[in-house]
């Protein structure tokens, strides 16, 4: 852990808070430093992409022989830079839905469960990704296990391009003012099909049930406020890259206009690079 490790260890247990009530996680194993813990069977990657920086010297001391890598990182382009780092054989995929934000050191509040879509990054599915299917089953995380995970990761994209975008964009508005505004829904569900539209650029189809489906399951996670935005309010960097600037340019790639994920792109760069709240002027 970072910035929760004091916390943590002083209590010596994780909160969680969601609909059925407060459950405290106890005890934990709460480490300083991957070095701590030296070589695993399983890398968790739950870094932002814009500390991708801080990859290597973060996962090579958890490395044997066989460790595999999760990465549970937003956008396209993380296991590509993974594979570069530790060799592609290592690398699988995690796509998770899920509504979370941390209220506090050591303490989160879940919106909503979701679910983990599961995949190796090259390749179908193999014995490893099933185990892993089956761990996090048992852990009732609710997993899939896909044959194509760049599918996967443009599925995921249909949400969070326009949920995540639109949240900083609008002036800090939460996913249920997005779906109940006319203005701002229309605009969500435009940059859902130019996804779409791109995807198929890729031979992935999205259904138009599936950005329906969509507009079904965000309403009741009530007032949720995306990652995006989460980080953007205290005055981190965005993911600007990873879940808008590049799928664009892959888009592009395939001869595919996205004219509003392209003028989406343009105002987050504008934005995360100015003035905002937890940045110093």
């Amino acid at each position: 852990m970072r910035g929760d490790l004091a916390a943590v260890r002083s209590r010596n247990r994780i909160t969680v808070h969601d609909h059925l009530g407060r459950a405290e996680l106890s005890p934990v194993a709460a480490f300083d430093a991957p070095q701590e813990i030296g070589p695993v069977d399983v890398v968790l990657v739950g870094l932002k992409t814009t500390s991708s920086r801080a990859a290597r010297d973060l996962i090579e001391p958890l490395l044997g022989p066989s460790t595999a890598i999760l990465t549970l990182q937003n956008g396209l382009g993380a296991d590509e830079f993974l594979g570069s780092l530790f060799g592609a054989s290592r690398i699988l995929g995690g796509i998770v839905f899920m509504a979370i934000n941390r209220m506090g050191p050591g303490e989160v509040r879940v919106f909503d469960r979701g679910s983990v879509t599961l995949g190796e990054w090259a390749g179908g599915p193999t014995e490893r990704v099933r185990a892993l299917v089956d761990l996090f089953e048992r852990a009732a995380l609710g997993p899939r296990l896909v044959e194509d995970l760049q599918e996967a990761r443009w599925r995921k994209l249909v949400w969070n391009i326009p949920f995540n975008g639109l949240s900083i964009a609008e002036g800090g508005v939460a996913t249920d003012r997005i779906c109940s505004d006319p203005r701002l829904a229309a605009e969500a569900r435009a940059l859902m099909h130019e996804v779409q539209a791109a995807a198929a650029g890729f031979g992935y189809t999205i259904p138009d049930a599936f950005i329906q489906r969509q507009f079904e399951v965000t309403p009741p996670m009530g007032a949720y406020r995306p990652s995006s935005l989460v980080d953007f309010l205290a005055g981190r960097e965005v993911e600007v890259e990873s879940i808008w600037g590049e799928p664009l340019r892959r888009a592009r790639g395939r001869g595919v206009a996205m004219p509003r994920l392209e003028a989406l792109h343009a105002r987050l760069v504008s934005l995360c690079a100015g003035p905002r709240p937890g940045v110093p002027g």
